[in-house]
C-alpha cells in the first residue's frame, strides 16, 4: 500500500499497521473536468427539475418529513441498522413493534433529529467543525454510540474493517484513517477548502465540491463512531447551504445503499490510486438518479393529494378531514389519539374521520382490533418503500 500522489500516502506506525494521511483538496494534478461534463450536466438538470417540481407543490412540507426520514433510515441501513420505515413510524406514533430492537429505531430517530438540527443551525453557522460536532452530539445522543464521545473529535486511532469478519482487528483492517494529530490537521485543511469554495465564484462546480468533501471526510474519519452517517449528512448540508436545494428533499443514501459495494470500492480506489474522476462520476450519477426520482415523487404526491381530497369530499368529508389528509403526508401512520391532537377534535369525531378515510380507500386499518386501531396510508408509503438488501461481504464499517 503506497497511496497516490493525488490523494495521500500510507505511513507505517510504531504498532505495525499503516495509517493513511490524506493530501489537501483540491487534487493535484487538477481534475479532468472533461471526464465529468456529461454526468455534471445531467445532475444539474435533474436538480433543476426537482426544484421546479417541489415549487409546484402547495406545501413542500407535504413530503419533506418523509424525505428526511428516508434519508435517515437508508443512511443508517448502509451501516447495518435493522429498522424499516414502518418501524420508525410506529415508534413515532408510540405503537412500538417488539420484533425490532429499539436501539435500531432510536438510531434512526437520532439521525432525523440531527439532520433537522443541522438544517436549523445553517441559518447561524457555516459548515464547520463546530457545526458538525454539534450535529454529531445529537446523532449519538442516546443508544448505540452514546459512549463514543458524542460531539468530540477522536483522540485515539480508529479503523474500518469488514462487518462480516469475526475477530477483525486493526492489523487486518480494510482501511486505517490518519492518527489523531494528522486527522486534526487534515480536517482543518478540509474546513479551509470549504471556506474557500464557498467564497470563490471561480471554484470547482458545487456538485464536484460535494463529492470531494464527502470522500475526504470519510477518509479523515474524525469521530469514534457515526462517521458514515455524518459524511452523508454533510452532502445534504452542503447542497442546502449553497442554495442548490431549499429543503433536504434529496435522499442520496437511496443510491448509495443500492450501490454500496461500489461506493466503498470507489472510495478505496481514490485513496490507493487517486482515481477522483471515477468517484465523482459515480457521485454525480447518484445525484442525477435520486433527483429525478424525487421529482417524480413530488408530482405523484401532488396528484395523490388532489385525488384523495375528491374521494373524501364525495364520502362526506369535512374541513377537518382535509386537514388530517395534509398532516398524513408527514405522519402516514395514524390512530385516533393522533387525529385528536392533530386537529383538536374529540375522540368520537377522530374515530369518525378515520372511518371515512377507510371507507374512501385512503387509509387501511392494520391491527384488526376493535380498540387501539392503527391506520396506514399505503398508497403514499409505497412511494418510499425500498427493497431489503442482504449484507455484502465487501461492506465495511463506517
Amino acid at each position: 500500500m503506497n497511496g497516490s500522489d493525488r490523494s495521500g500516502f500510507y505511513v507505517r506506525q510504531s504498532a505495525g499497521y499503516s495509517a493513511f494521511i490524506p493530501r489537501a483538496l483540491p487534487p493535484i494534478p487538477s481534475l479532468d473536468l472533461s471526464q465529468l461534463a456529461g454526468s455534471l450536466s445531467r445532475a444539474d438538470q435533474a436538480l433543476g427539475r426537482l426544484d421546479g417540481a417541489t415549487r409546484n407543490l402547495p406545501d413542500v412540507n407535504l413530503f419533506l418529513a418523509m424525505y428526511v426520514r428516508q434519508e435517515a433510515l437508508l443512511s443508517s441501513q448502509i451501516e447495518g441498522t435493522d429498522c424499516t420505515l414502518d418501524d420508525l413510524l410506529a415508534f413515532e406514533l408510540d405503537a412500538r413493534t417488539k420484533e425490532v430492537p429499539e436501539l435500531d429505531v432510536q438510531e434512526v430517530v437520532n439521525y432525523v433529529a440531527a439532520l433537522n438540527y443541522g438544517m436549523a443551525r445553517l441559518t447561524d453557522l457555516p459548515i464547520s467543525r463546530r457545526l458538525l460536532c454539534e450535529i454529531h452530539a445529537r446523532l449519538l445522543q442516546t443508544g448505540r454510540g452514546s459512549d463514543r464521545s458524542p460531539g468530540e473529535f477522536r483522540r485515539t486511532q480508529n479503523w474500518i474493517g469488514s462487518k462480516l469478519a469475526a475477530g477483525s482487528s486493526i492489523d487486518t483492517a480494510a482501511f486505517v484513517p490518519p492518527p489523531p494529530n494528522e486527522m486534526e490537521a487534515a480536517f482543518s485543511e478540509l474546513e479551509r477548502y470549504l471556506d474557500r469554495s464557498r467564497d470563490n465564484a471561480a471554484a470547482l462546480p458545487l456538485l464536484v465540491d460535494c463529492a470531494l468533501a464527502h470522500a475526504q471526510f470519510e477518509t479523515i474519519h474524525p469521530y469514534l463512531d457515526g462517521n458514515g452517517r455524518m459524511g452523508r449528512l454533510l452532502i445534504t448540508l452542503l447542497l442546502c447551504e449553497r442554495g442548490v436545494l431549499t429543503a433536504p428533499v434529496l435522499s442520496l443514501s437511496t443510491y448509495l445503499r443500492r450501490n454500496r459495494s461500489k461506493y466503498f470500492e470507489l472510495l478505496m480506489e481514490v485513496r490507493d490510486h487517486g482515481t477522483w474522476e471515477a468517484w465523482i462520476n459515480f457521485f454525480l450519477r447518484g445525484i442525477g438518479e435520486t433527483a429525478a426520482e424525487a421529482a417524480q415523487t413530488a408530482q405523484k404526491v401532488h396528484a395523490m393529494r388532489e385525488n384523495h381530497r375528491r374521494a373524501l369530499e364525495m364520502n362526506g368529508g369535512t374541513l377537518n378531514d382535509l386537514a388530517v389528509l395534509d398532516r398524513l403526508f408527514s405522519q402516514p401512520l395514524a390512530n385516533a389519539a393522533w387525529v385528536e391532537k392533530s386537529v383538536g377534535v374529540s375522540q368520537p369525531t377522530a374515530n369518525a374521520i378515520l372511518s371515512r378515510f377507510e371507507a374512501s380507500g385512503v387509509l387501511r386499518e392494520v391491527t384488526g382490533q376493535r380498540r387501539n386501531r392503527v391506520y396506514r396510508y399505503d398508497e403514499y408509503l409505497t412511494l418510499f418503500d425500498q427493497p431489503v438488501l442482504e449484507p455484502s461481504e465487501n461492506e465495511t464499517l463506517s
